[in-house]
This record gives C-alpha cells, structure tokens and sequence, in this order.
C-alpha cells in the first residue's frame, strides 16, 4: 500500500534551518507532483511549495526566498529546506502526492520555532 513517512522536524529556534523529507514506497513516484502544506494549531491546511512531475515550482508568497522544495526520483524522496525560520513557521507539516483524482497524505512532522 502506499506510505508516505515525513520526518525532520523538531524544535529550533528563530533564524535556524530543518531540513524535512518524506519517504514514499507503493506509489509510482515520478508521476506524481508532490507538495509540502502546513497547518497550524486552530488554522487550515495550507499549500507551503508545490513541484510538479516536470520539475517547476511554486512557494507560498510567506516562505519565498527561504524555502526549497525538490524531489529525488530514483530514491522516491521529497525535500523541503527551510531556513531563516520563523514563529509563524510552526505548524504540522505533511507531504501530498497528487495525480488527477488521487491524493495521497503523510501522517506529518511537527516543527516548532521558538526562542
């Protein structure tokens, strides 16, 4: 079945980095186009970076400039490189793989930026 695992998440403070990856397996990974969202406590879901299966992305206009999103085909891996991380950053964070109908979640990473 298909399994996506987040991890790399923590507690940090401001102006520090995390490095967030999510691990897929059952899925033909390639095809997809893949995204990062985030929700925080008592907020919706949100689109954090988007790459599509060719490659093009797309940030939310908060983390233009200190977020990057990128995929590793052949090892079927998702990344997101946050830096210069702020308050306002913590959130759950959840990896989704998207092909015309289908939507597939992780189970999420929590980070947390406090001084």
């Amino acid at each position: 079945q298909v399994q996506l695992v987040e991890s790399g998440g923590g507690l940090v403070q401001p102006g520090r980095s995390l490095r967030l990856s999510c691990a897929a397996s059952g899925i033909t990974f390639r095809i997809y186009d893949w995204a990062w969202y985030r929700q925080a406590p008592g907020k919706q879901r949100d689109l954090v970076a988007l790459i599509t299966s060719g490659g093009s992305t797309s940030y939310a206009d908060s983390v233009k400039g200190r977020f990057t999103i990128s995929r590793d085909n052949a090892k079927n891996t998702l990344t997101l490189q946050t830096n210069n991380l702020k308050p306002e950053d913590t959130a759950i964070y959840y990896c989704n793989a998207h092909f015309s109908t289908i939507n597939y979640w992780g189970q999420g990473t929590q980070v947390t930026v406090s001084s």
